[in-house]
């Protein structure tokens, strides 16, 4: 949840960053040598895209987990586009998944239809868990956006807390990067589907859980911990917000990223061609190269 609506300049870099990876996906089969090219100012442009998205994370959106993830990403980029370019051929296969990420999600968050019927179709559902927990607050539209998203709880005292989700909270980020993954490798379809199919279910329903806990943690102010701290640290008003941030910020995002670790290891039961995706990210991380395929004893393909 969130109150942050996008700028025309992150949009234009992303169009220019997919139509880039695009560009380097169709390139690779033909001309590897300007492929490479291609896909090096690709991802250099993917730096700057997230270069771009680190003060909305880090200082508007207060979020230091995607903060520091954002910040982190610019130099990798910027190696992987390096590493692509001196010959690092494996890394195609991570450029075939940005580009297919970007395809699935850009058009959610530039098409203002299908934006809006995907979190208001997100929030119904978010909204029947809460009722059948029994909770009741008010169900309405967002004067942010004008979507029917908004929940407002009211305390014994007549104090409301009000949230409302944006398309950060429709889990269509974190869809976008297994379907990109997926889509990348090269297996059989009937493995890709199962893959993806487990992925998007788990991913789907543990995204309106933690839409519900967010809402319900805010508007039953569960985590007033620490108050003064933490409303100097991140530059709140309101000491209501406090129990927000505890949940979104901090519980939610950590527990997101365990949880995308678990659906991959679960995703790789079925996919172990993403093992080679895998030892390309350790090896920009680290410097070290990995053969994970004969770790899990696998014999996924590159």
């Amino acid at each position: 949840m969130a109150a942050v609506v996008p700028d025309a300049l992150p949009d234009v870099l992303a169009w220019l960053v997919i139509a880039s990876f695009v560009a380097t996906a169709a390139l690779e089969r033909y001309d590897r040598k300007t492929a490479r090219t291609v896909g090096a100012g690709a991802w250099v442009l993917f730096g700057v895209f997230w270069g771009v998205l680190f003060p909305r994370f880090a200082f508007e959106m207060k979020s230091f987990v995607e903060g520091a993830l954002s910040l982190a990403a610019v130099p990798l980029c910027a190696y992987a586009g390096y590493q692509l370019y001196s010959g690092r051929d494996t890394l195609f296969v991570l450029s075939r998944a940005v580009a297919a990420m970007g395809i699935i999600y850009v058009p959610f968050s530039s098409v203002g239809f299908l934006r809006q019927w995907l979190v208001e179709l997100v929030s119904y559902q978010t909204n029947f868990v809460i009722e059948s927990l029994g909770y009741n607050p008010e169900f309405t539209i967002a004067e942010q956006n004008g979507y029917h998203s908004a929940f407002i709880f009211t305390d014994e005292t007549g104090h409301s807390y009000y949230t409302y989700l944006v398309l950060a909270c429709t889990g269509i980020g974190s869809i976008s990067i297994f379907g990109g993954l997926i889509a990348a490798v090269k297996a059989p379809l009937r493995r890709k589907l199962k893959a993806f199919t487990i992925a998007v279910s788990i991913i789907w329903m543990l995204n309106v859980a933690r839409n519900v806990f967010i809402a319900l943690a805010f508007g039953n102010q569960w985590f007033q911990f620490f108050v003064d701290p933490i409303m100097s640290m991140v530059g709140y008003g309101d000491p209501g917000m406090v129990s927000f941030f505890i949940a979104d910020r901090v519980l939610s995002q950590l527990l997101a990223v365990v949880a995308l670790v678990a659906i991959l290891w679960l995703v790789l039961r079925d996919l172990p061609e993403l093992l080679t995706v895998i030892e390309d990210v350790a090896y920009l991380v680290t410097g070290n190269e990995y053969d994970l395929h004969r770790t899990v004893r696998t014999d996924g393909g590159r």
